[in-house]
């Protein structure tokens, strides 16, 4: 049944919806502005987690996760695009990680890949993704709301919308939560 390899796909997929629930209520000029305080704009949080998830997840289980041809300083230079590069940027990286994904089963977890020359069990792998991707969605997720302000919708409970919530719970399982994220 392959029930962790879908259930991480699952958390995976909820976090690229909840990205791009972000990122798409942002005008186009912001996305390639600065961040607060001359940070990361979303165009280089864009670039880097493509680049992260097409370097690891390419040849996954062959290759080590840093490939020779990834730049990685160069995902942090500064950057003007527009919404059809930025978007087309982050499928890139997603269509890799989920094709892979795909292609796993249960029985893969226990094998071994290796990311900057160590070791480690594919589930620790595909657990240090997770983390990481969901470290800089929520990156993009606090940059968008900053930017879009009081126009903002909310992708998850908004405040003061939780007993409402609790009374009638919608999006607790992982594709069911990615689905509402998309649909806003």
């Amino acid at each position: 049944m392959d029930a962790l390899i879908r259930s991480i796909e699952g958390e995976f997929r909820r976090h690229k919806a909840l990205g791009e629930g972000a990122f798409g209520q942002v005008p186009e000029a912001a996305l390639s502005a600065s961040g607060l305080n001359e940070g990361n704009s979303l165009a280089v949080m864009c670039w880097h987690i493509s680049g992260n998830l097409k370097s690891r997840f390419t040849d996954f289980l062959t290759a080590d996760g840093e490939k020779p041809w990834r730049d990685r300083d160069e995902e942090f230079v500064a950057r003007s695009v527009s919404r059809e590069e930025f978007v087309a940027k982050w499928e890139e990286g997603w269509k890799v990680l989920l094709d892979t994904l795909g292609g796993l089963h249960d029985a893969d977890l226990a094998k071994q890949v290796v990311i900057r020359g160590q070791s480690l069990p594919v589930h620790e792998a595909l657990h240090r993704s997770l983390a990481h991707i969901s470290y800089h969605v929520g990156q993009v997720v606090y940059l968008s709301h900053a930017i879009v302000g009081a126009g903002w919708t909310y992708l998850s409970i908004p405040p003061g919308g939780s007993a409402a919530y609790n009374a009638a719970p919608t999006r607790e399982k992982p594709a069911t939560r990615a689905g509402a994220v998309a649909s806003r």
